[in-house]
């Protein structure tokens, strides 16, 4: 059976890191909640035991628990940022009970505790169990059949999911809508027209923003332009310099010099 997830997460991995301050810095964060209710002013309150994600926070975090709730703030580091393939699938807010993921109630018992209690070593298996429980809400996410559009709703598809999975295995294929139509078991019509309406993109511009995103990972990692040319699809250097300008707006070296940077900066 083709595992979905398999090539989204080992090219754009999501890490976590405990926030000893919990103090709302910017940046994705999951919430737990393990007693007491927790909100979200203009969004919604929700009672525990659950998880609250924010998965693309800008500004300063505005989540409030109210007096005598029980919660720790993970952050989320998604390889890629904002531009993360995961962090743009998943919704902005989102607020997961234990009763949505079945077979975690194990998972979610030993995170609690060890949230909760003070035992050596706990920043750490904190960590782990939180990037296992992602896993499992990615999963969620993508069987519970609730979202309308995006990466995750596209790989819930019993066949779209076929054409993604061949696009995320193996990017520097010529992939064509026919060989990626004849990937899914469809027509090249039905195909693009379910893919369109799926994922909101056709299935050339997924292609290029794939492949441009296998590219900043490359370059933020100081991989040769040429290499990674090679790596994602495109024949040349110059092949991959214009399709990353007409993704991201400038040059990979310029890109790769604004990124270092802010990197500087930060």
């Amino acid at each position: 059976m083709v595992d979905r997830l398999a090539a989204l997460l080992d090219r754009f991995p999501i890490a976590a890191r405990v926030d000893p301050l919990g103090d709302g810095q910017p940046g994705a964060a999951l919430w737990l909640v393990r007693d007491g209710a927790i909100a979200l002013p203009g969004t919604g309150t929700w009672n525990g035991p659950g998880l609250l994600l924010r998965s693309r926070v800008e500004t300063r975090d505005t989540v409030v628990p109210e007096a005598g709730a029980a919660w720790m703030r993970v952050r989320l580091l998604f390889e890629g940022g904002a531009d993360s393939p995961l962090s743009t699938a998943l919704p902005e807010t989102l607020w997961v009970s234990p009763d949505a993921l079945p077979g975690s109630q194990g998972l979610l018992a030993l995170l609690y505790e060890e949230a909760f209690d003070g035992r050596c070593g706990r920043t750490a298996l904190i960590e782990r169990l939180v990037e296992a429980l992602l896993v499992q809400v990615l999963r969620q996410q993508m069987e519970a059949g609730a979202l309308r559009g995006g990466l995750l709703a596209g790989m819930a598809h019993p066949r779209l999911r076929r054409a993604l999975v061949a696009m995320h295995e193996a990017p520097a294929q010529p992939w064509s809508l026919e060989t990626l139509a004849d990937a899914a078991g469809m027509s090249r019509s039905a195909f693009a027209d379910a893919f369109r309406e799926a994922i909101g993109q056709t299935p050339g511009q997924y292609l290029q923003a794939w492949r441009i995103g296998l590219a900043q990972r490359a370059l933020r990692r100081g991989r040769p332009l040429k290499l990674i040319a090679d790596e994602v699809g495109y024949g040349s250097e110059a092949a991959l310099s214009r399709a990353f300008k007409a993704h991201s707006g400038v040059s990979p070296r310029a890109w790769r010099q604004a990124r270092g940077a802010s990197e500087a900066v930060a």
